[in-house]
């Protein structure tokens, strides 16, 4: 992310309360259209009907027809998938939006945890240009620095949207507290634990992968994030059952689309004591 200052970036208690109140915050309501991934995690939909809008799950621009939706989600490593947009499809998407005054709100909180990709925030000069107007990008330490339970995120992006949102949010007492902030910014300042979390996530996924492949389990996307998404082929429910049966815990892929019937969510975030039993599990059949 370049060009941004003081006024473009805004602490937030995470990121997922964040996700949920944004287009309250922003003054969506009832009539407007919200659009989301076909595949993603539920907190898009909780977040519009918080609001009273109404929502669409959607890959296809082009499948809303002639109406212009006030807010578009992407998610960039994505949440189940671990997809990962190129960043000529994330400019096309910044270009839609901004023809048509539509708000481009990127979820970019896996955006340090890639494997076989190289992720770019929305902010990027090559994808936003020399502004960021319409943009705002939501990230959070969870993942990058183990921050869960401190609740550390930001929002960054468009000046005035930013705004919008620390009018709103400093009157609803969502403003982060400053020991968490201090810890936020210590985090943000030392890159020597984000290389030893990404490596030692490295290793995790690669035993969890090549267990699940001789399985015969098949990765789709995957190239980053922290989970593999994986199908045998069946209905996820099967699936689950069949890593139940062996003492193994996955998300069923339904639980994030329709799309996601044939897949399950597996997590390395489990400690290496942990994947390894998984792994023994796996090759036991």
């Amino acid at each position: 992310m370049t060009g941004l200052d003081l006024g473009g970036v805004l602490p937030t208690i995470g990121s997922k309360e964040l996700v949920a109140t944004l287009p309250s915050q922003l003054g969506i309501g009832p009539g407007d259209l919200v659009a989301w991934p076909e595949l993603a995690y539920p907190t898009y939909a909780v977040g519009v009907a918080l609001a009273g809008a109404r929502g669409v799950a959607t890959d296809s621009l082009t499948s809303l027809g002639p109406e212009t939706p006030a807010l578009l989600w992407v998610n960039s490593p994505a949440n189940p998938t671990g997809r990962v947009l190129p960043p000529e499809h994330l400019k096309k998407v910044v270009d839609w939006c901004r023809e048509r005054g539509t708000i481009l709100v990127s979820d970019e909180c896996y955006l340090e945890c890639a494997w076989d990709a190289t992720p770019l925030s929305v902010l990027h000069p090559s994808i936003s240009g020399d502004s960021h107007d319409g943009i705002l990008a939501v990230h959070s330490l969870s993942k990058r620095s183990n921050l869960a339970g401190y609740r550390c995120g930001f929002v960054a992006g468009d000046p005035a949207l930013v705004g919008e949102l620390l009018a709103v949010r400093k009157n609803l007492g969502l403003i982060m507290p400053g020991p968490q902030q201090a810890a936020m910014a210590a985090a943000l300042d030392d890159d020597e634990h984000v290389v030893e979390q990404h490596a030692r996530y490295a290793a995790r996924r690669a035993r969890l992968r090549e267990a699940l492949e001789s399985a015969g389990f098949r990765i789709d996307h995957s190239e980053a994030s922290l989970y593999l998404w994986s199908s045998r082929g069946e209905d996820c429910w099967e699936t689950m059952s069949w890593l139940a049966d062996r003492g193994i815990l996955a998300a069923p892929g339904s639980f994030y689309g329709v799309a996601g019937s044939r897949h399950v969510r597996v997590a390395f975030t489990a400690t290496d004591a942990a994947i390894g039993k998984a792994e023994e599990r796996l090759r036991a059949r």
